[in-house]
């Protein structure tokens, strides 16, 4: 039975030692050996929109647009833009890592003047799809065209000025100025950024639940948003609330559960095979035993009567494209599952499987043809069930109900 881990008490203490015992268990999804990606973020895309695995806390979703719309109030020149949010976004990592019970999640908070990947880069994705950015633009295409959005607004203002003066306003609509930003977006605090902090007013907290509520409909986090309190279980198909859930929801999820609990395994298999191939005693007993342990726990039955036609259904989204081979892979080692009465580790079929997915998808830097990436290798590689963000996505739920309990100064 998997094991989980919950709290009653939201205050900030019990959140700041929640979110340091997620770190600690916590490992990106991101590794993908065996070309199961797109599947994977087809699963996460529909059930959370707008997530990473590598987003820490909600707050940055209004960090961000506060630092731009500041630099656009100012008219930093398309020139200047990029810079000036770096700098802006660096300045943020000194308050933010001087909190004392509320640091976790903090970019750059070990690798300061050091870091590489700022939060906007990491949120831009989630901005424009929960609609909070309003241009379709990729973030470099926003610091390259920002004159063009500074260029529209004069002129409207200008155009607004003369009709003013004629006395014909006439349909205002069309003189509405070009958006970047959500027109509700909160105001920043005014002591912004130098006592910046994650906790989210009761306002930020309602915006980000109606930013999600109507560009995410039908997603899952619109509905934990809407109709549940936190609950800090390893999965989602393991939620308290998973009775409530729509349907469409609770088929979604079955299907991701049943390709996460299958892919696990070869993913396993690949460690193992990976372990035999360096002759490293220690790595195989450990491979091999947490191999056996997945074979035994798997819903056998449930597998027995997946029907992979409606995964593909539900997971070939135009954004997600799922290859022939990808599925052709796939479809052959649920097969074997379904097939074997042992453990699979000595299935030479299915070693042959997982060493061919490999090969083909790395070519001379798979690490059963070259030598120095099997040297290279830390002797574990993706060996975690995928749970499709879910790791990231509690912590946006507690972030989000914190600020809605919150009372308002």
């Amino acid at each position: 039975m998997a094991s989980t881990l919950g709290w009653l008490d939201h205050d900030a203490n019990a959140q700041a030692k929640t979110l340091n015992i997620l770190a600690l268990f916590q490992q990106k999804e991101s590794r993908d050996e065996l070309g199961i990606g797109a599947i994977r973020d087809s699963f996460a895309e529909q059930l959370f929109p707008g997530t990473s695995t590598i987003q820490t806390r909600l707050r940055y979703m209004l960090f961000v647009p506060w630092i731009y719309q500041r630099l656009e109030n100012k008219r930093i020149s398309a020139a200047n833009l990029g810079s000036q949010a770096d700098r802006d976004e660096r300045a943020l990592i000194i308050p933010l890592s001087r909190l004392e019970e509320d640091s976790a999640g903090t970019f750059g908070k070990n690798s300061r003047e050091k870091l590489k990947r700022l939060p906007s880069s990491v949120y831009w994705s989630g901005l424009r799809h929960w609609k909070i950015h309003k241009t379709s633009w990729s973030q470099e295409e926003y610091h390259q065209r920002v004159d063009e959005l500074y260029r529209a607004r004069a002129e409207i203002s200008e155009r607004e000025y003369q009709e003013k003066n004629q006395g014909d306003m006439g349909d205002t609509s069309a003189n509405k100025p070009a958006p970047s930003w959500h027109s509700s977006l909160p105001e920043p605090p005014p002591n912004f950024p130098d006592e910046a902090t994650f906790a989210l007013t009761r306002q930020e907290a309602s915006f980000l639940r109606d930013r999600i509520q109507c560009s995410c409909k039908g997603s899952l986090l619109a509905w934990l948003t809407l109709h549940s309190e936190p609950a800090n279980v390893s999965t989602p198909w393991e939620h308290p609330d998973y009775a409530k859930f729509p349907d469409d929801l609770k088929e979604l999820l079955t299907h991701a559960r049943l390709f996460s609990y299958a892919m696990h395994g070869a993913a396993l298999l690949y460690n193992y095979l990976l372990a035999k191939e360096r002759a490293d005693n220690e790595l195989l007993s450990q491979h091999h035993d947490s191999f056996v342990a997945w074979f035994t726990s798997l819903p056998r039955k449930d597998i027995s009567t997946w029907s992979l036609e409606r995964m593909w259904e539900l997971t070939a989204r135009p954004a997600y494209s799922i290859s022939l081979k990808t599925r052709r892979f796939v479809e052959q080692w649920i097969a074997l599952i379904r097939q074997s009465s042992g453990t699979l580790l000595t299935s030479k079929e299915a070693c042959a499987l997982i060493r061919a997915r490999e090969i083909a998808l790395k070519g001379p830097r798979s690490r059963f043809k070259n030598r120095r990436a099997l040297e290279q290798w830390s002797g574990y590689a993706g060996t975690l069930r995928l749970v499709y963000r879910w790791n990231n996505v509690q912590i946006v739920l507690n972030d989000l109900a914190q600020g809605l309990r919150r009372e308002e100064c």
